[in-house]
């Protein structure tokens, strides 16, 4: 059961307009902005965050994105995001070979060098104690431009507030969040666990 209940979708002008973004990434507004309801400055600042992390300035793609925050999840353990970023990616053009075999990024040829450098980068800084070293960090330079790097590096931050958010909170996971995590991610150890 969650911590706090979310808030109607159409609770506070503002956010809904605002919360419309969710609408493309996944089909439906997460509980998890509309907990933050409770508190529309937190969802406003939130949503605006998320916009501008998500937004595709340079190289990195908005499946890559998604693929990043869906490794940054797993390693942290939030399943909750799991399942989120495993459908994002899917919605912006992630295919069932690329989704189904994210673990085994190291030795598949279906990703390029630079996503691969990101990877490793997202379970690097993803991880307690942090684990970005020199070569993580030489490796991501070869691949990726400051810019970018600072857009992958938002990503797994992002993705590390919502972590801490929806694990601690154990927000209520959407039926579109569930189909997708039971869908999406057979292959791996994923549950729904505390998130019903």
């Amino acid at each position: 059961m969650a911590l706090v209940a979310p808030l109607p979708i159409d609770e506070n002008e503002e956010v809904a307009e605002l919360a419309r973004f969710f609408n493309e990434t996944l089909g439906f507004c997460p509980n998890s902005v509309l907990t933050m309801q409770l508190r529309p400055g937190i969802a406003k600042a939130f949503i605006a965050l998320n916009m501008a992390v998500m937004a595709n300035e340079g190289k990195v793609t908005a499946e890559q994105k998604r693929l990043i925050g869906y490794i940054t999840s797993a390693n942290t353990g939030c399943r909750y995001c799991e399942a989120h970023t495993i459908l994002a990616a899917e919605r912006y053009g992630g295919s069932d070979e690329r989704l189904e075999n994210i673990w085994s990024f190291r030795d598949s040829d279906i990703y390029s060098a630079g996503e691969k450098a990101a990877f490793e980068f997202a379970l690097a800084a993803s991880s307690v104690p942090n684990a970005v070293d020199d070569n993580i960090s030489a490796e991501l330079h070869k691949y990726w431009n400051d810019g970018e790097i600072v857009e992958i590096l938002g990503v797994i931050s992002l993705f590390g507030f919502l972590n801490r958010w929806n694990d601690s909170m154990g927000t209520t996971m959407e039926t579109g969040a569930v189909d997708a995590g039971e869908r999406l991610l057979t292959g791996s150890t994923w549950i729904r666990g505390k998130h019903i």
